[in-house]
């Protein structure tokens, strides 16, 4: 008997034994395409010689040093090479160990920004209904995932959420994609409008919105109307590319797709590619210089702040991908794998949406097409979607509430991005295959 708590108490996991490139394998041998990457973790893959290396030379030279008394030069050198990089007008960054960490350090700099410039009232956060942004208090107080949120309910910090940018079920038949972005966008202002714009502190949002609905992608202009709408009314912006940044749909960071800039950010993930546990939160000019001209300290800090070995294990990430050209062949193979999602599942009974961008789709399951409602929940076809992909050797991320909450099947793709076409290939057969052995398992014959 494991005495490890894991995610699903009295199930047997197989146990990982090895991976290389694309592919992981168990104690039994058994290979495994990872195709989601985990959780859209793994963006150089398995193994990477040059990766190794650098946390070797980096952990003979120092594992651990506290932030209270040390900078490193691991830290500084990742902070020169994101800031670098990073959206106009970013100038620093705060390292942390995961996602949610990254999303708090963002909750927290954005209040006590208007603590620093004598806004006092500006303590609301909007976000977004079916949003994502972390498992921790404060991450679930600002997401929008209530099956999430339900059983903490009574500890979380209120929450204020406006539609999602989901352009599937929510599109109205009489408008363009850009007046449906446009139309829900604004009802972010509505919402400033009915807190007051004096209290709203910041509007948090995925970029592309990742695990709840399955890499779908704002409508045209919608982005570029939540940053006018929160310039106008003086809140900060936050994005949270925890899962879809750091090249996963093709571009560094996924808001260079949408013309925008935030006044903070999240990053995680990809950021470290799963060789150490890091996030960060890239933090605006603006907003440091605010804190460096009043009080000059951020009263937030945890013990692995800037670890060294992550720091340096990340700054390997990154110049692989740069050094390699990783990002032109997630936009290449990224095209291949639409191309060949479409193919195989583009007339498929029970597939209503293909949508997302680079190595980040989500493939929506539906009982009935025509009116895209969904199957039963009590069906778990997500989970069983799943278990028939890992016994074809394919790792793929399911999700079920979809449409609400509740509601809702998609299986999620974010495979490394090192993968060619003939792995796409493979991903898209095993996952053809996947679905059609679920779905004959809960329908009648």
């Amino acid at each position: 008997m494991s005495h490890v708590l894991h995610r699903v108490l009295g199930k047997t996991y197989p146990v990982a034994a090895s991976g290389t490139g694309a592919l992981l394998r168990d104690s039994d041998g058994r290979e495994h395409i990872d195709a989601s990457g985990g959780a859209a973790v793994s963006c150089i893959g398995h193994g990477h010689p040059d990766v190794l290396a650098a946390m070797h030379a980096q952990i003979d030279k120092l594992a651990y040093a506290h932030t209270s008394f040390f900078t490193s030069d691991a830290a500084e050198e990742l902070a020169d090479h994101l800031i670098a990089r990073a959206p106009a007008g970013m100038g620093s960054v705060y390292f942390c160990s995961s996602g949610s960490e990254a999303i708090e350090a963002c909750l927290k700099l954005a209040r006590h920004y208007f603590i620093e410039t004598g806004e006092l009232k500006r303590v609301n956060f909007i976000s977004r209904r079916q949003s994502y942004h972390g498992i921790t208090l404060g991450a679930l107080g600002v997401g929008g995932r209530m099956k999430d949120r339900a059983a903490f309910a009574d500890m979380l910090m209120p929450g204020h959420h406006i539609s999602p940018c989901f352009e599937y079920r929510g599109r109205r038949p009489d408008e363009t994609a850009e007046q449906y972005g446009l139309r829900v966008a604004d009802e972010l202002e509505a919402k400033i409008l009915e807190l007051g714009p004096e209290t709203v502190c910041a509007f948090v949002a995925e970029t592309v919105v990742g695990a709840t609905l399955g890499a779908a992608t704002a409508a045209p202009g919608y982005f570029k109307r939540i940053r006018e709408i929160c310039d106008r009314h003086g809140v900060l912006l936050i994005l949270d590319e925890v899962m879809c940044g750091m090249g996963r749909t093709g571009t560094l960071h996924a808001c260079e797709q949408e013309g925008v800039a935030p006044d903070l950010m999240a990053i995680a993930k990809g950021l470290g590619g799963g060789y150490a546990p890091i996030g960060a939160m890239l933090v605006s000019k603006r907003i440091a210089e605010a804190v460096r001209q009043g009080s000059g300290i951020f009263p937030h800090s945890q013990t692995y702040v800037g670890h060294p070995l992550a720091c340096a294990t990340a700054l390997a990430v990154q110049r692989v991908i740069e050094r390699d050209d990783l990002l032109a062949n997630v936009r290449r193979q990224g095209a291949r794998l639409e191309q060949r999602l479409r193919e195989r599942f583009g007339n498929h009974h029970h597939v209503g949406d293909i949508r997302g961008r680079g190595h980040f789709w989500g493939v929506e399951i539906v009982a009935d097409r025509a009116s895209k409602t969904p199957f039963d929940p009590a069906l778990k076809l997500n989970s069983r979607i799943k278990e028939a992909a890992m016994e074809r050797g394919l790792m793929i991320y399911p999700m079920g509430g979809t449409v609400d909450g509740t509601a809702g099947d998609h299986v999620l793709l974010a495979p490394p991005f090192i993968i060619d076409a003939a792995t796409v290939d493979t991903i898209v057969e095993r996952l053809g295959d996947a679905v059609d052995a679920a779905l004959g398992a809960v329908q009648p014959a």
